[in-house]
């Protein structure tokens, strides 16, 4: 039975391992983020405690319906009080391990939602 469409007509995350992405061809290997609207742009974290709520900020500013958080190779939540701005634009959160992040940012974007992924990619 076919549940979604075998091509997506948005960026999407195309493989993953432990610590990198593909995204349009193109092996990342730093945090990120991207949105079904078209942005996308490097996402200067490295490890889960620098996270910041300039962070969250950043994707408040995408204005998108939800964001997904891959918070790495495990499942993190982060304080909500880094995540305020988020909150105040009414913007939902989901955070789940990395692998679970991009396959959900993909069937989100997939069904033309307005989602964004950020992926925190630690080395």
């Amino acid at each position: 039975m076919k549940i979604h469409p075998d091509v997506i007509g948005v960026q999407s995350v195309q493989a993953y391992g432990q610590g990198w992405v593909q995204v349009a061809g193109q092996r990342i290997a730093n945090s990120l983020v991207m949105a079904s609207s078209g942005e996308r742009f490097a996402w200067n974290c490295s490890h889960f405690t620098e996270l910041t709520a300039e962070h969250f900020a950043q994707l408040a500013a995408l204005e998108t319906e939800i964001v997904i958080f891959g918070s790495g190779e495990k499942l993190r939540f982060p304080a909500p009080h880094l995540t305020h701005a988020l909150i105040e634009k009414q913007i939902g959160l989901e955070s789940m391990d990395t692998q679970a992040a991009c396959r959900t940012y993909n069937i989100l974007a997939g069904e033309g939602r307005h989602v964004a992924l950020a992926l925190l990619l630690e080395n």
